[in-house]
């Protein structure tokens, strides 16, 4: 990333809760300058999945190279049906069968008028034909020959045309499309065995705290076991950054000064959770200030209140800076402790600030309208906050699509969201709802 963006004043970070838009409208421009990751790679198609594209994939070819079947059946010159049925409209056009093309085999001889030849999907059409009619729309009329009965088939059906999917010189895939499968099939298929790609971004993690405990040690009064670490670095690894997970540092700020410029001399985000609040023990926030500049820290959301964006510039001179890379600017992400705030506050913030350093496209589109659901009961709200209410989506009897929640809705009650199947949006100006009002939906499966 560029180094060139300085850190505005601490003093600029805003001590009123922010409305959701705002802040994401905020985090986008706080991003902007710094730009996606410069570095490129070139790799081989296997290894490229969920990794962004750094340059158009234009077509060297047509696909399909040639007019093709798109179904098993007899191919013939479509012309011929009018005729056929002019005279007698009932009568099926008879037609000698003198030979077959396979995909991958095309079929080199002439075919006349009254002839056809048999044909597999994905064949090419040889010259002058331009209809394929399906094996089990035809009847028998002999040895080597077919009937095609009237209405069975239109002149022009399925048959797929030349350059139908791509034009040579076409734009295939824009730079900045994150390399799905179909993507990755869809390289492929133009005969390009590499890629040239954005080197992955670099996210280190940490958590925070002196309750925090490794799951397999044995508990202790008071403690909690790190969930945080588990969710949040699932979610990053699905989203195909490079993952350096940290740990977890204790409630000291000079072991969490020394982690951050850690973490700031090899990544290119630092994202932490817990420590971000007010209370004494919350250092991460103080320290940032500090080490950089605090963009804002509370928002009008529900559940994930508390949640520091800035940007820190470690000192050159520390071990960690000196000895890894020259010193650059850092986007810092704290999260909260809260393990369901954590997470909503990953999806609704952190997901869309990495998209945008990774250079992927979807980062800057529009935003695009959420699914409505209708709420299957009341659902308690006041107006003033967005939030994000855990759900579960089902059918109703008249086919619509309902909404309910999965029971308490507590930031800590990390077991509804293992069964929420999507979030209920409720907007920030919006109050209570109502059984059979229409919700906005974030379906979980949307996030890969």
């Amino acid at each position: 990333m560029t180094a060139s963006f300085q850190p505005a004043s601490p003093t600029t970070a805003s001590t009123q809760d922010l409305r959701v838009d705002q802040a994401l409208s905020q985090l986008a421009s706080l991003l902007q300058p710094l730009g996606p990751v410069a570095e490129l790679e070139t790799l081989a198609l296997a290894d490229a999945l969920d990794r962004v594209l750094a340059e158009d994939i234009v077509s060297p070819v047509d696909v399909p190279a040639h007019d093709n079947a798109a179904m098993d059946g007899y191919a013939f010159d479509g012309g011929q049906l009018q005729a056929a049925h002019a005279g007698s409209p009932a009568a099926p056009l008879v037609l000698r069968v003198v030979g077959q093309a396979l995909a991958g085999k095309p079929w080199h001889g002439t075919v006349q008028a009254g002839e056809c030849i048999k044909i597999m999907t994905g064949a090419v059409l040889p010259s002058g034909l331009d209809t394929v009619i399906a094996h089990e729309r035809t009847v028998s009329a002999g040895t080597d020959h077919i009937g095609i009965p009237a209405g069975s088939v239109r002149a022009g059906d399925n048959r797929r045309l030349r350059g139908e999917d791509l034009s040579l010189g076409r734009v295939a895939l824009a730079a900045g499309q994150r390399l799905h499968p179909a993507a990755l099939g869809l390289i492929a298929s133009l005969g390009q065995p590499q890629v040239r790609v954005r080197r992955r971004l670099r996210v280190a993690y940490f958590s925070t705290g002196d309750e925090i405990l490794h799951p397999g040690t044995a508990p202790r009064e008071g403690a909690v076991y790190d969930s945080n670490r588990f969710s949040l670095i699932g979610l990053l690894q699905r989203m195909g950054v490079q993952v350096l997970d940290l740990g977890v540092v204790a409630d000291e700020p000079e072991a969490l000064q020394e982690r951050l410029r850690e973490a700031a001399s090899l990544a290119d985000v630092v994202l932490t959770s817990g420590g971000i609040s007010a209370g004494e023990a919350d250092h991460t926030r103080a320290m940032l200030q500090r080490m950089g500049c605090v963009h804002f820290w509370r928002l009008a959301m529900r559940p994930g209140r508390p949640l520091a964006v800035g940007l820190l510039q470690p000192d050159a001179g520390t071990p960690f800076a000196a000895s890894r890379t020259p010193a650059r600017t850092t986007v810092l992400i704290g999260l909260p402790g809260n393990p369901v705030a954590a997470m909503v506050s990953f999806l609704v913030f952190v997901r869309p600030a990495l998209l945008q350093l990774m250079g992927a496209a979807q980062a800057a589109a529009e935003p695009v309208a959420l699914p409505q659901a209708v709420a299957a009961h009341a659902l308690s709200k006041r107006p003033g906050r967005t939030e994000y209410q855990r759900g579960l989506l089902s059918t109703g009897a008249d086919g619509r699509c309902l909404v309910r929640t999965t029971g308490p809705q507590g930031s800590g009650v990390l077991r509804s969201m293992a069964e929420a199947d999507c979030l209920i949006v409720l907007e920030h100006e919006r109050g209570a709802v109502q059984a059979g009002e229409t919700v906005s939906i974030l379906p979980l499966q949307a996030f890969p």
